[in-house]
């Protein structure tokens, strides 16, 4: 009865510890959210309809804008046309993607199946966002190229302060899509993500310069959060300044909204 009570002992004593793999456990938090981020990040450029608005739909205006004369703008047009296209960028990642995938995610259920594994909430949010930021680090070069391919000529003393501002454009759009995307049914924010889509296109100054639209929409489009991005993006990469506060100040706030109020409305399923 010894021999056999101590012989489980005495095989373990033989290996020492770590010998034997994969270990059960959690894994590292560092490996959880890189794991998590890369398989979020190719969901969004893997997703057809997705790749149409972040891609697709960008360069198309890029280039049409560019070439063709819609609008009075300076020469050479790109210089004018580049800072909006990289905010409807933005928002169509950040905004209207995330809105669609995170209303679909939970009519199937994901989002309730992720939250019962080891991988905690704060892993599953800051990989969604990470993955967004990255996609929009991809987007932001892919339509850099092509600007330069049509002569677009950036003020070089606003490349850095343009980061932030594309940082802070995709919170507070990947706010307000949390914000629609986690609380109404998945027909629903697919039909509304696209419809709010188009009216931040149009009545944001991003399909025209804000100087170009009517009096009323011109007036209301600096206080959008599509209108506010083009204005601070406008001012770092053509003027090569600081954007004003008042753009600045409008992002955050759109954020801190859109964000409190989908904290609360949010739902798993």
């Amino acid at each position: 009865m010894n021999a056999e009570t101590n012989a489980p002992a005495q095989l373990g004593a033989q290996f020492p510890a770590g010998t034997f793999a994969p270990k059960p456990g959690r894994g590292r938090a560092g490996r959880m959210l890189a794991a998590q981020t890369k398989i979020e990040a190719l969901l969004i450029i893997r997703h057809g309809e997705q790749a149409l608005l972040t891609l697709i739909i960008p360069l198309a205006l890029l280039i049409g804008l560019s070439t063709l004369h819609i609008g009075t703008l300076p020469e050479p047009r790109v210089n004018s046309v580049m800072p909006r296209i990289l905010a409807l960028a933005v928002m169509s990642t950040a905004f209207t993607g995330q809105a669609i995938a995170l209303g679909f995610d939970r009519r199937y259920g994901v989002l309730k199946r992720l939250s019962a594994t080891a991988l905690p909430r704060w892993t599953l949010v800051s990989g969604r966002v990470l993955a967004t930021l990255l996609v929009v680090a991809l987007q932001a070069v892919v339509l850099s190229v092509a600007a330069v391919l049509l002569g677009w000529s950036p003020a070089l003393s606003g490349l850095l302060p343009a980061i932030p501002l594309l940082v802070l454009g995709t919170l507070a759009f990947g706010a307000a899509g949390v914000l629609v995307g986690g609380a109404l049914r998945a027909e629903i924010v697919l039909a509304l993500a696209n419809a709010i889509w188009f009216v931040l296109l149009l009545a944001g100054g991003l399909a025209l310069p804000a100087s170009d639209l009517p009096g009323p929409v011109a007036a209301v489009a600096g206080y959008l959060p599509s209108g506010a991005l083009a204005e601070a993006l406008d001012a770092a990469l053509v003027d090569g300044a600081l954007p004003g506060v008042q753009p600045v100040a409008v992002l955050a706030a759109w954020g801190a909204v859109c964000g409190a109020l989908a904290i609360r409305t949010t739902r798993l399923t």
